[in-house]
C-alpha cells in the first residue's frame, strides 16, 4: 500500500481541497459577478429597528383534549409569531405549575386550554407572575382546516386589534381588553414577525360572551374577507393573581356545561313521565267496573204530555158511500176492445 493512502476517517494529504470543475477545453471557469447575483437569497422576516416590547407568550394545553381544540391551539400559535409551545400538562398537576412553566419558558403571558370529561374546553388567560387572569369557557370552536375561508393573509405578520364600544363601558371588559392587548397584539419589531399589516382581530360582546373573528384586508377601502378561525368565550371569572387568588368578578349569567345537561336530561325526562300518566290514565278508564244502571235518565227528555181528549163513542155503523163510475172512461175501455 502506498503512503499517501489516508485510512478511513483520518486526514491525508488533499482532504480539504476543493474540487475545480474544468470546461471542455480544459481551462478554468472564470467567476464573475453575474454568476453570483444569480443566486437567490431569502431575507430573513425581520423589521429594521430595535425590538423593545418582547412579549412572549405559552400556549399550551391538559391531557385529555380532543382534534378540535389541537387544531385550535395551532392556529393560535400560527397566527401569534411570538407564542412558544409546550408539552401537555399532566390533569393531577396544580394550576399553579404554570407559572414555574412559564418562568422556565422565559413567558410573561399564558392561555392554557384545559380540557374535562373530553366534552367541555376552558381557557385561561393570565399575566404571568403576578395576574390577573381569566377563565373562559370556549364555545363554537371552527379551526382553519374546517371553515375553508377565502381569505388568506402573510404569516408572521402583525394584526390590527378591534374591540366592541361595549368593553369601555365596564370596568370587568376593560380589564379583558387591555389583557386581549397585550396577548393577542405583535409586539412591534419581533424577530418573527413581518413588517405588514395585513389582518384584523374582532373582538365583540353579544349575548354576554366575547366572539372572536378574524379578517382580512383585501383593499385600502378596507374591505375585508374572514379567514378564521372562530369561537366563543363564555366569561367565568376574573381572578387577581395568576391562576388562583381573589376573585374579583363573577359573572351571573354563566351556566354549567353540567348544570345545562343536567336541565335538558329533566325536560327530557318530565316529558316521557307525562306520557306514561296519560297512559296510566286511559288504562284505568279501560279496567274500571262499570256500574249497572236500570233505568236511563234520557229517556224521559223527549216525553211531553198529550192533552186529555173526549172520548166518543159511535152507536151507528157509519153509511157505505157508493162510487160512480166514469162513462168516459166505460167508453174509452168499449172501444180499445172493439179495434182488436
Amino acid at each position: 500500500m502506498s503512503a499517501l493512502k489516508r485510512k478511513r476517517g483520518g486526514k491525508g494529504p488533499g482532504r480539504n481541497t476543493k474540487k475545480v470543475k474544468l470546461l471542455e477545453n480544459g481551462t478554468k471557469p472564470e467567476t464573475t459577478e453575474m454568476g453570483q447575483n444569480k443566486e437567490i437569497t431569502v431575507p430573513a422576516p425581520v423589521s429594521m429597528g430595535k425590538w423593545k416590547n418582547k412579549e412572549r407568550v405559552l400556549v399550551f394545553s391538559s391531557r385529555g383534549i380532543n382534534f378540535r381544540t389541537r387544531h385550535l391551539m395551532q392556529d393560535l400559535r400560527t397566527m401569534m409569531p411570538h407564542t412558544k409551545a409546550d408539552t401537555k400538562m399532566d390533569r393531577k398537576d396544580k394550576l399553579f405549575v404554570i407559572n414555574e412553566v412559564c418562568e422556565i419558558k422565559n413567558c410573561n403571558k399564558c392561555i392554557f386550554f384545559e380540557a374535562k370529561k373530553k366534552q367541555d374546553l376552558y381557557m385561561w388567560v393570565a399575566n404571568v407572575p403576578h395576574g390577573p387572569s381569566a377563565k373562559f369557557l370556549v364555545q363554537n370552536i371552527h379551526t382553519l382546516a374546517e371553515l375553508k375561508m377565502t381569505g388568506n393573509c402573510l404569516k408572521g405578520s402583525r394584526p390590527l386589534l378591534s374591540f366592541d364600544p361595549q368593553f369601555d363601558k365596564e370596568p370587568h371588559y376593560a380589564l379583558l381588553k387591555e389583557l386581549f392587548i397585550q396577548i393577542f397584539s405583535t409586539p412591534q419589531y419581533h424577530p418573527r414577525s413581518q413588517p405588514f399589516v395585513d389582518h384584523v382581530f374582532t373582538f365583540t360582546i353579544t349575548d354576554n360572551r366575547i366572539w372572536f373573528r378574524n379578517y382580512q384586508i383585501i383593499e385600502e377601502d378596507a374591505s375585508m374577507v374572514e379567514i378564521g378561525p372562530r369561537f366563543v368565550l363564555n366569561l367565568i371569572k376574573i381572578f387577581q393573581g395568576s391562576f388562583g387568588g381573589p376573585t374579583l368578578y363573577e359573572n351571573p349569567f354563566f351556566e354549567s356545561p353540567n348544570m345545562h345537561r343536567r336541565l335538558i336530561r329533566m325536560s327530557t325526562a318530565s316529558k316521557l313521565k307525562e306520557k306514561q300518566m296519560i297512559k296510566d290514565l286511559q288504562k284505568l278508564k279501560k279496567t274500571d267496573n262499570k256500574e249497572e244502571v236500570s233505568r236511563d235518565v234520557t229517556d224521559d227528555v223527549f216525553v211531553t204530555p198529550a192533552d186529555d181528549k173526549p172520548v166518543h163513542v159511535e152507536l151507528e155503523a157509519p153509511t157505505v158511500k157508493v162510487m160512480k163510475k166514469n162513462k168516459h172512461k166505460v167508453f174509452k175501455r168499449q172501444r180499445n176492445l172493439l179495434r182488436l
